[in-house]
């Protein structure tokens, strides 16, 4: 494991994370200030892959902590969707309470691309939650190991509309075992967060006729759910309705032993990254007979479009067949996990295990 630490900083501080990664590099930006966390879980299938976050957290240990689970998460996701690509998270950290004007952010682009550079292409960045697809153009001018550039520089663009995509087949995968039927229309549903995703799979669900609640952190996307005919609540709540299907579309964590305790909805399948905030919720939400997309799989549309958009002579069609293909691999999955009696967790963590150890299994 490679570590670049601040002054004064020791890793005996980061006890909360299991560290099985290849790399962690912890760095101070030179331009910005800001402190950056690149870590790279796996690349036994390939160079890792996955997205850039600039998020609040109370201190720089947590964007670190944060780090280490998305990477870890990467892994899983990108073995279970089949591609030849490992696992990897970059974080930059914003102290709370701090605002990034336009420079700033330029400057915190310039210093992660500074920082992926020195990983010598074991790691290819992207957007996600905190950044789009011209911070990934800024994070080019300083290294070439980034994809889901903006189309006029030569990109793919931001993997949004596939990530809600591959959303949408696990909401009418999951509709399907639990009711027995894929049609969307007459059912409840409740999306906790309304950003670049949530915001595009509610607009999918209320066309399909859903009837929805939503809420997000941010005021300003009430706008939203006047415009498509949802309910909107304040944040915080949200997991006290009864609801068809709880659908999280935030940051991680929103599952924990309290809200699973609370939760009234027959199923639960959304766009989160991390969304148990144990990993024993999913045995919580099994107990109560709800059915838990696992996250990685559902949400994998994204990376898949990134990887496969980013090939030579890319073929829209078999990305959006593949894409699709979420909601069979969840069918499977939730197959596998009844006839093991496992919790689906369980299920898609062999799914992905089983390949990565295939492939060491190849390499050897």
């Amino acid at each position: 494991m490679t570590s670049t630490f601040h002054a004064g900083a020791s890793l005996d501080a980061l006890h909360s994370p299991a560290l099985d990664h290849e790399t962690v590099l912890i760095t101070r930006g030179v331009r910005s200030g800001l402190t950056i966390s690149v870590a790279v879980h796996s690349t036994r299938l390939g160079p890792a892959l996955g997205g850039a976050r600039v998020w609040h957290y109370g201190s720089w240990l947590e964007a670190v902590e944060d780090s280490l689970r998305l990477s870890a998460g990467m892994t899983l996701k990108n073995a279970a969707a089949g591609l030849a690509r490992g696992g990897g998270k970059s974080v930059v950290f914003v102290p709370s309470g701090t605002t990034l004007d336009d420079a700033a952010k330029r400057a915190a682009m310039l210093d992660l691309g500074d920082a992926v550079e020195s990983l010598g292409g074991s790691y290819q960045t992207a957007e996600d939650v905190g950044t789009s697809a011209n911070d990934m153009a800024v994070v080019a001018e300083r290294t070439s190991h980034v994809c889901g550039l903006p189309a006029d520089r030569g990109g793919v663009g931001e993997p949004s509309d596939a990530t809600a995509a591959g959303v949408y087949s696990a909401v009418i995968a999951t509709l399907e075992t639990v009711f027995g039927s894929p049609l969307v229309r007459g059912r409840r549903a409740t999306i906790s967060g309304l950003g670049q995703v949530g915001g595009r799979l509610a607009r999918k669900l209320a066309d399909a006729g859903a009837s929805l609640i939503v809420t997000d952190v941010n005021p300003a996307r009430r706008a939203l759910a006047e415009e498509i005919g949802a309910s909107w609540i304040e944040p915080g709540d949200e997991h006290l309705f009864e609801t068809d299907l709880f659908i999280p579309c935030g940051v991680g964590g929103a599952l924990n032993r309290d809200v699973i305790a609370q939760l009234r909805c027959a199923a639960v399948v959304g766009a989160a990254n991390n969304q148990l905030a144990e990993h024993d919720g999913a045995e919580q939400l099994a107990e109560r007979g709800i059915l838990w997309a696992p996250d990685f799989i559902a949400n994998a549309g994204g990376v898949i479009y990134l990887d496969m958009a980013s090939q030579p002579g890319a073929d829209l069609d078999s990305i959006l067949a593949r894409v699709d293909g979420i909601g069979d691999t969840l069918r499977s999955i939730y197959r596998s996990a009844k006839e093991q009696g496992v919790t689906t967790l369980a299920a898609a963590e062999k799914l992905a295990m089983d390949r990565l150890e295939g492939a060491a299994l190849t390499a050897a």
